[in-house]
């Protein structure tokens, strides 16, 4: 299943100058990989009136010399579009015109995605690349995909646009975790054959939505795997929309994976507060350490033999993040199909503790964890 094409504003639409066919149709081929649908003129003297305010334009370099005599103004983002290397006079031209740039198809066509992709992104200035948080569990049933949820319900109070990457296909689908299952949109399996630069807009738009927190996670089949090329793909494109994204990984580390634990900021580590467990955690603790920044423990109670989540985190040689008690009624409202974290309580308190961590790497110290302490069911 293809990217649907997303409409950009008027103001954010490409635009495109040439009045022969087989160089339009090219270029409409590029455009609908970039997921941007622009605005196309056949003639030099059309395109006066989006000429300034287009984000980009790209002009078949056999009208350059018109562009120049009919006196438009300089202006950024213009692109000259040759089919041929040969023609010394475009270099001229382009430079009678300003443009920032000679392209020559289709040798060009990757970098023009990706200058096709970028246009159709905000350019005021209003917001850096997404932090990336990843969560992975340190044994079967840990509680990350609750504490990923969370995490996410915490970004978006705070005001920042969240995506939710579900990166765990034997997980169950985090999607059924948010109540969200029926909601359109594509899954991973839609988007196996991504690959390239995709714009934040067409990926947001295109993936379900569970009270205004953008999901990405399975259907019911049979895919097992993300593709290395389609997490690049959908990562850049969440890290490039701003805000937060959040990814839910499987505990055995696939290519993919180590993606999205290059890109993050901070990992959590959801450990349960059990002998074996924090065993087991430690596996999955040396298999990440090398590939991510930053590994944090969050210990998940009840500790059946009074194991102490600092002798937990010691022993992982990481450190602690938090620690989880009991939060009445959690576990049934999951059953219910209410997202975690995404009501108040000691699970959105500590999410939202935890965020801190994002860009402040205080840890949570005892002071601030006291009396907000819960406890993850099994996801």
């Amino acid at each position: 299943m293809p990217y649907p094409s997303i409409d950009a504003p008027e103001q954010s639409r490409p635009l495109f100058v040439t009045d022969d066919p087989d160089v339009l149709d090219d270029l409409l081929r590029l455009a609908a990989a970039a997921g941007v649908e622009p605005e196309v003129v056949d003639a030099v003297v059309a395109a006066r009136r989006s000429w300034l305010a287009a984000p980009l334009v790209l002009l078949d370099a056999r009208l350059a010399g018109t562009a120049a005599v009919a006196g438009l103004s300089k202006r950024p983002g213009l692109v000259l579009v040759a089919v041929s290397a040969d023609d010394a006079d475009v270099w001229r031209r382009a430079v009678e015109i300003g443009a920032e740039h000679v392209v020559v198809l289709p040798d060009a066509e990757q970098w023009l995605v990706g200058r096709l992709s970028d246009a159709a992104e905000p350019t005021d200035g209003s917001h850096s690349d997404a932090e990336v948080v990843c969560v992975i569990g340190g044994r079967g049933g840990a509680g990350a995909s609750t504490l990923a949820a969370a995490l996410s319900f915490a970004g978006l109070r705070r005001g920042l646009p969240t995506v939710l990457l579900d990166a765990d296909p034997l997980g169950g689908g985090i999607d059924l975790l948010l109540g969200g299952e029926d909601q359109p949109g594509l899954r991973w399996p839609d988007l196996a054959g991504a690959s390239g630069r995709v714009a934040a807009s067409t990926l947001r738009g295109s993936l379900p939505s569970v009270d205004t927190l953008t999901v990405l996670s399975w259907d019911r089949g049979d895919t097992l795997q993300v593709p290395v090329t389609a997490m690049r793909s959908v990562l850049g494109a969440a890290r490039r929309g701003g805000g937060l994204v959040v990814v839910d990984l499987p505990r055995r580390v696939d290519a993919a994976a180590e993606v999205a634990l290059a890109h993050a900021r901070i990992t959590y580590l959801v450990v349960p507060a059990e002998v074996r467990a924090a065993a087991a955690a430690a596996r999955v603790a040396a298999s990440i350490r090398s590939t991510t920044r930053e590994v944090h423990v969050v210990v998940r109670g009840p500790a059946p033999g009074d194991l102490e989540p600092e002798v937990v985190a010691a022993s992982l040689g990481l450190p602690l993040a938090g620690y989880c008690r009991a939060e009445a009624g959690l576990a049934a409202a999951l059953e219910r199909g209410e997202p975690p974290g995404r009501r108040r309580g000691p699970l959105s308190r500590m999410a939202d503790l935890l965020l801190d961590d994002v860009t402040g790497f205080a840890g949570v110290d005892a002071a601030r964890t006291s009396g907000l302490a819960f406890d993850l069911p099994d996801d």
